[in-house]
């Protein structure tokens, strides 16, 4: 058991570590379904990818197929991840979820069409949208982990840049700050980690670490340190217990996973309602 579920389970920890961070914008942002438009956009690239439609290999000297299928993943998420940029300003007249509901419907059926070209195009589509996590490898895991390291050090040193669009944006206003270039390098690097995380878990559990951990966490805390605590806690538990049953049931692991995550969440509601956890006042991005 555990030499074929500790690939599946250093992946899942990962995955739940950048997403659970990256969640929290997310929700703080009020875009809830952003994550799922990225994901779906990063996985038309995979699909074109797949057909032969990749960045051409003889433009990128010593780069093999594998890289040049995540460049173009990459590339349709970075256009994507421009628009949604450019959408924010106040002056649109209609609500950012449209145009992100526009954006994951339009990549959704052009994924639909290029896997239509493809030998055993539904299989692939259900690949992109329940992954492969089980069948992950350690040299896929260390590529990974150390593309999302680097996207974590950049957070970092912006964290305070971020951390004040996603939750107080009228004080960047204030403060003269540029929302679309900062809302585009967020999405940017967004978009480099959901490029890699849609070919090892596929869209939906991608999703799903992004979001259930972070809306547990606002059920109870607002401090961004006890955010973050809850959003890895509760992942890290949702997963190992996915992973549990899937090997003891035999059933799909990122379909279980998500509905551990589930279940996760209904008990978070439970505890709250039952107010055996008192959710803490709301205090800004710097408490």
């Amino acid at each position: 058991m555990l030499e074929l579920m500790l690939p599946a389970l250093v992946a899942a920890l990962i995955l739940v570590g950048i997403h659970g961070y990256l969640g929290l914008h997310v929700i703080a942002r009020e875009v809830i379904f952003v994550d799922l438009a990225l994901a779906q956009v990063a996985a038309l690239g995979w699909a074109a990818a797949g057909l032969g439609m990749a960045v051409p290999l003889e433009v990128l000297p010593g780069v093999g197929p594998e890289a040049a299928a995540y460049l173009t993943g990459l590339i349709a998420t970075l256009v994507a991840a421009a628009l949604l940029a450019v959408t924010r300003l106040d002056d649109l007249p209609v609500p950012q979820e449209a145009i992100i509901g526009i954006v994951y419907v339009v990549a959704s059926a052009a994924t639909i069409l290029l896997a239509a070209q493809a030998p055993r195009g539904s299989e692939h589509v259900q690949e992109l949208l329940t992954g492969s996590l089980l069948w992950v490898t350690w040299p896929t895991i260390l590529k990974t982990a150390a593309v999302y390291g680097a996207v974590g050090v950049v957070h970092w040193f912006l964290r305070d840049r971020f951390l004040t669009i996603s939750m107080d944006p009228d004080r960047a206003r204030r403060e003269g700050w540029s929302l679309a270039w900062w809302d585009f390098l967020f999405y940017a690097l967004f978009g480099v980690v959901v490029t890699s995380s849609v070919a090892i878990a596929g869209v939906l559990l991608v999703f799903t670490f992004l979001v259930i951990p972070a809306v547990i966490a606002f059920l109870f805390v607002r401090r961004p340190a006890s955010l973050l605590a809850v959003a890895w806690a509760t992942g890290s538990v949702a997963t190992l217990a996915g992973l549990l049953v899937s090997y003891g049931t035999d059933l799909p692991t990122g379909p279980v996973v998500v509905c551990a995550f589930a279940a996760a969440l209904a008990g978070a509601f439970v505890v709250r309602s039952a107010g055996l956890v008192r959710r803490r006042p709301a205090r800004g991005p710097d408490a």
